[in-house]
């Protein structure tokens, strides 16, 4: 009779679980959160290079949990769709809008499909048309369109296939070249019921250290299964009238990429071979680089480059083989390389690091060495055949350069340097123009300058400027700037010879817009307005937005942009719980470190993983509080990260509590990724919170144990980092309450999900308050409605309860 009852109980508890499991559903959180996350942005805008179109670009609501559980592969890397060998992750638009800017006429896309799922947009050379994808159910296709009439027309016969790098590229304004997918409508192979033996991988004594990859290609069904779906051929279409002539270039292959040479004469081929690894994602297989004619015939093989597997992976250095194949954009057909002086080794003494070869596409001739580098190449602007700008850095010391090249003689000429962590002292980006081949060159006025776009960072925040810099005297001289009050940045320049360019404006309660004006005639009305979009957010009309300054004990400057609920008012409503989100960065310089960041004249856009949306619920918000890891001289950041992070958060603390405006008793912090990891520390070191939020993180470093984030040190070089570093190491001493989040299948490197499976299980098993939320089919950014629905109902909860109204007993 007692094994009776004690059955029963049993089997009670056991149906007891069962039905809390099943009573678990996606939750909504408060009504203002919803409608924020929901709300319609404002369309990102695309302008031709002649001023005279520009197109509204709709971006696609968010996905449902059903279209992001559809079938999806992740092997050597990569995540792609099955059904339509395209990605399956994939953020659409599914609207196109055209206006004429002199006419202020706008015309909508027609002839699409109605559930359009567009992406990759692109100009023709001369402007004048478009190109797209459309992500369809069983295949993809493309479309091409022209402004003036707003028609699409599917120019493919055969399903393209984007499941490895681009997949079309415009040849001239008559032709396009994209990868048809040969395997489309052909049965996948089938993996095996049992396997023919182990997998086993093997290393002889050779060093092959490597980062904490995911989705990598684990057995031989693996490899076949990328090779079906990644095989692609490349097809040329032209362009004629109505008629549309396509035909192939070549054979089928594995391309990682191609491109057409800037005279339209070559192909260059970059093709995947074999074995693939099992180590490394697909961009480290092997890979054989080479020049075709049009129709596919070979013309040259440049080189044959190794796997990357056991390639040195400090964060200076590179592959001991070429790297860096491109055209040069200044020449009809020119192929430049880069390869290693030092065999790639960044630590190891050398006085070149680099030298940058070129070749011909067409010639025999040997690789002509162009240049060489003191530092780590980082990238070529070309202009003409005179003026290039060549980039070199090095990560060790944080510093880069900018250099004058000649490359008609490979002289070389420093034109600017700096610390690579130094805002303030940022040159800016060049502006570019197209050249006879329809190729971005610098743009060399006649007056001999060049122009350059930058951030304009200063201790008074980023105002925005054009300034223009003459190469042969050095001089510069601002051009125009942001006016203060206002956020405004150059998005293209259109003519700079007559000083006409295209600006996007905000202030904190004015919704971005864009404006044409000209440097030469500056105007007092702020230029013409090209838009006229709305705040796409009323529910945060009201709420007060501000740039805040406050110091660190040791005398490191902060920022945090500070959020207040709409009608409050400190001396009336008194302090307000308060919840911190931020992200720590790594500095070689305190004085870079206190270098003011960003702008207080931004409009506050609104994105699923931020906090500004609990200013709404009553909360006071430190959006992007500074937490910087400065490590001066020998000593390396991560030496010092837990006192530095405790000093970063008393300070955020006592600045909102120094206002009147935060109960520094009641503060919650908060983080994705990197910021979950400072959140979990937080949590272990100090007891300045009442509650902490930590989503999609890493918190054993000996799971990554050949470097994360800016460490480059392994863990055996410098275990004791590690480990401190590690909030599991301390897991007994997380008593605050800590919810985790974590997307089922995380793709990022080092954040697997058993990260925080095993921190949960740490704090758990030592008694602390901890909840675990596991949101399906997301990767480490989250994509469908309901999970980022539930996550910010999971996060709103947790604070209700353990923040705002930290005594009460209010359950979940």
């Amino acid at each position: 009779m007692k094994r009776s009852y004690s059955l029963f109980f049993s089997a009670l508890l056991f149906c007891n679980m069962v039905m809390a499991q099943d009573d678990t559903r996606y939750q909504t959180p408060p009504k203002d959160i919803t409608d924020l996350v929901l709300s319609k942005p404002t369309p990102t805008v695309s302008v031709d290079g002649k001023g005279q179109w520009m197109i509204f670009i709709e971006r696609a609501s968010f996905p449902t949990i059903e279209e992001l559980a559809q079938p999806e592969y992740r092997i050597a890397g990569i995540r792609w769709n099955p059904a339509n060998f395209g990605g399956s992750r994939t953020t659409y638009f599914n609207s196109l809008q055209f206006k004429n800017l002199k006419t202020g006429k706008t015309t909508t896309l027609t002839g699409i499909p109605e559930d359009l799922r567009g992406t990759s947009l692109q100009w023709s050379p001369d402007q004048s048309s478009v190109a797209f994808l459309h992500h369809g159910n069983e295949r993809i296709d493309l479309y091409t369109a022209k402004p003036t009439d707003g028609i699409a027309i599917k120019i493919n016969s055969k399903p393209v296939n984007a499941v490895l790098g681009s997949s079309f590229s415009w040849v001239n304004n008559d032709m396009l070249i994209y990868k048809s997918a040969v395997n489309s409508g052909k049965p996948e192979p089938v993996k095996k019921a049992a396997p023919t033996g182990p997998v086993i991988q093997e290393s002889l004594g050779k060093a092959a250290a490597s980062r904490t990859y995911q989705d990598l290609i684990k057995s031989p069904h693996d490899e076949s299964l990328f090779e079906y779906y990644a095989t692609a051929q490349l097809m040329q279409i032209q362009l004629s009238g109505s008629d549309v002539v396509e035909k192939p270039i070549g054979e089928p292959a594995l391309y990682r990429s191609f491109s057409v040479s800037p005279d339209k004469q070559y192909i260059l081929k970059g093709v995947i071979g074999k074995p693939f690894s099992y180590l490394v994602p697909w961009s480290g297989f092997p890979a054989s680089y080479t020049i075709t004619d049009m129709a596919g015939k070979t013309v040259r093989t440049i080189t044959n480059n190794p796997s990357s597997e056991g390639a040195p992976i400090g964060f200076d250095d590179v592959v001991s083989f070429p790297r860096n194949i491109d055209w040069r954009d200044d020449e009809p057909s020119t192929i430049y390389y880069v390869q290693a002086l030092d065999k790639g080794l960044g630590r190891t003494p050398s006085a070149n690091r680099d030298a940058v070869y070129t070749l011909t596409a067409s010639g025999n001739e040997q690789p002509k060495e162009l240049v060489r580098t003191k530092r780590r190449f980082r990238g070529i602007d070309w202009g003409n055949a005179q003026t290039a700008l060549l980039y070199e850095a090095m990560f060790a010391d944080r510093k880069s350069r900018i250099n004058l090249l000649n490359p008609a003689t490979g002289t070389v000429d420093s034109l600017h340097e700096r610390s690579s962590n130094d805002a303030y002292n940022d040159l800016g980006n060049v502006v570019t123009t197209r050249n006879e081949f329809g190729r971005e060159v610098i743009k060399i006025m006649k007056s001999g300058d060049i122009l350059l776009t930058s951030s304009g960072s200063s201790p008074n925040g980023d105002l925005p400027l054009l300034r223009s810099l003459n190469l042969k005297t050095r001089n510069t001289r601002e051009l125009w700037r942001s006016q203060d009050g206002v956020y405004e940045f150059v998005v293209d320049i259109l003519d700079a010879e007559k000083g006409d360019f295209i600006t996007r404006r905000e202030t904190p309660t004015d919704a971005p817009n864009y404006y044409m004006r000209n440097f030469r005639k500056p105007s007092k009305n702020g230029g013409l307005a090209l838009t006229n979009f709305t705040n796409p957010y009323p529910q945060l009309e009201g709420v007060s937005k501000e740039k805040i300054s406050y110091r660190r004990s040791d005398g490191v400057d902060l920022t945090a942009t500070l959020y207040l609920p709409k009608s409050y008012d400190a001396k009336k409503d008194g302090p307000l719980p308060v919840l911190i989100w931020a992200y720590p960065r790594e500095y070689k310089s305190a004085a870079d470190a206190a270098q003011v960041r960003g702008s207080k004249y931004t409009f506050t856009s609104v994105s699923y993983g931020g906090p500004v949306f609990w200013a709404t619920q009553g909360y006071a918000v430190l959006d992007n509080a500074e937490m910087p890891i400065v490590g001066e001289g020998s000593k390396e950041p991560n030496d010092n990260f837990i006192p530095q992070l405790y000093l970063n958060a008393h300070a955020a603390i006592q600045a909102v509590a120094s206002r009147g405006v935060g109960d520094s008793n009641r503060v919650g912090v908060g983080g994705h990724s990197y910021g979950a990891f400072m959140t979990a520390n937080l949590l272990a070191h100090t007891n300045l919170f009442k509650a902490g939020i930590a989503r999609s993180g890493a918190y054993n470093r000996t799971l990554t144990p050949f470097g994360f984030q800016a460490e480059e040190r392994t863990y055996w070089e410098a275990p004791e980092v590690y480990f401190n570093m590690s909030p599991f190491s301390f897991a007994n001493k997380i008593k605050t309450p800590l919810l985790l989040i974590h997307g089922e299948m995380d793709n990022n490197s080092g954040t697997f999900p058993i990260q925080s499976e095993r921190l949960y299980n740490a704090v758990k098993g030592h008694g602390g308050t901890v909840r675990y939320v596991t949101l399906p089919y997301e990767s480490h950014g989250y994509a469908s409605k309901e999970n980022i629905l539930h996550m910010l109902w999971e996060q709103h909860q947790w604070l209700e309860k353990y923040v705002k109204q930290p005594d009460s007993k209010k359950a979940f």
